[in-house]
């Protein structure tokens, strides 16, 4: 199915397309028509504007970069249903990666987004994929899945996160804070505080039956890593206490190419801890693919 032109001429553009449901799937794109798709897939009760505009501006330089609303998030839509279903998942991406015409991807999934794009592949498989980055990701969810292990602050932020109750919600969502953007350095240039709210206004601003929903899963992947026959990338903070370390690892153990980047000390959003540093590595591993 052909996307629709939501805004365009100059380039970010926004597009829409429809999934297997019919739910509208809106992302952006960066970068030159012809380059090798990158296609972003954010965290739970984030948007593609989680990565930030220059990141994605700058990724734009190597790549053709799609960033995806996932479904009841940012400007996509938010059925009912749906959220519990690997396919509906799967059909997801697969109808934005159809509509861009994006062959020889490179799939990045940053937190919930590893667990998607695993959907995909389970689905669909890995043709017409050229190599996945997972950024401080899960690859499996559910009770004993150690490929979902949460942190500390994911875990003090439960139940509570998913209530319609301001008075439960926004603190507990408030509590991430540093979890997903890291503490600043002393003399770092300011602004890190104005993310984190606005990351904190695209989580509230995610509707709260969503937020619980994308939970409402369990799912295992370990044989489709055992048996991935394509380059991984993964990058983790070694202080990430929203998806722990051992989920990394675990993937890590399991798939036959594998290179790592963790990152000391640096907590669940690499790509505003230092910006920079998560162009170059993911740039480095696309062009490599």
């Amino acid at each position: 199915m052909a996307a629709r032109e939501v805004s365009g001429g100059n380039v970010p553009s926004v597009r829409e397309v429809h999934s297997s449901d019919g739910t509208p799937i809106v992302y952006r794109t960066f970068g030159d028509e012809n380059a090798r798709p990158l296609v972003l897939l954010h965290g739970w009760a984030q948007s593609s504007r989680c990565w930030g505009e220059q990141v994605l501006a700058d990724l734009g330089r190597s790549f053709r970069v799609i960033a995806v609303d996932l479904r009841g998030h940012g400007y996509s839509g938010a059925p009912e249903t749906g959220y519990d279903e690997r396919k509906t998942w799967a059909a997801d991406v697969d109808a934005v990666l159809k509509a861009e015409r994006a062959a020889g991807a490179v799939l990045l999934g940053w937190s919930y987004g590893g667990l998607v794009i695993c959907d995909y592949l389970a689905v669909h498989g890995p043709a017409g994929i050229a190599g996945v980055v997972l950024v401080g990701a899960i690859t499996g969810i559910g009770r004993g899945e150690a490929g979902g292990r949460v942190g500390q602050a994911m875990r003090a932020a439960m139940p509570a996160a998913m209530s319609e109750d301001p008075g439960e919600a926004v603190p507990a969502l408030g509590a991430f804070g540093t979890a997903l953007t890291g503490s600043a350095p002393a003399g770092s240039a300011p602004g890190r505080g104005a993310v984190s709210q606005a990351l904190l206004g695209t989580s509230l601003s995610t509707p709260p039956r969503v937020r619980a929903a994308l939970f409402a899963r369990a799912e295992g992947n370990d044989d489709l890593l055992r048996n991935l026959d394509l380059p991984v990338f993964i990058l983790h903070g070694t202080a990430d206490t929203v998806v722990d370390i051992s989920a990394a690892r675990h993937a890590e153990a399991l798939l036959a190419r594998v290179t790592t980047s963790y990152w000391e000390g640096a907590e669940h959003g690499p790509f505003v801890e230092d910006p920079q540093r998560f162009v170059t590595e993911v740039t480095r591993f696309g062009e490599s693919v």
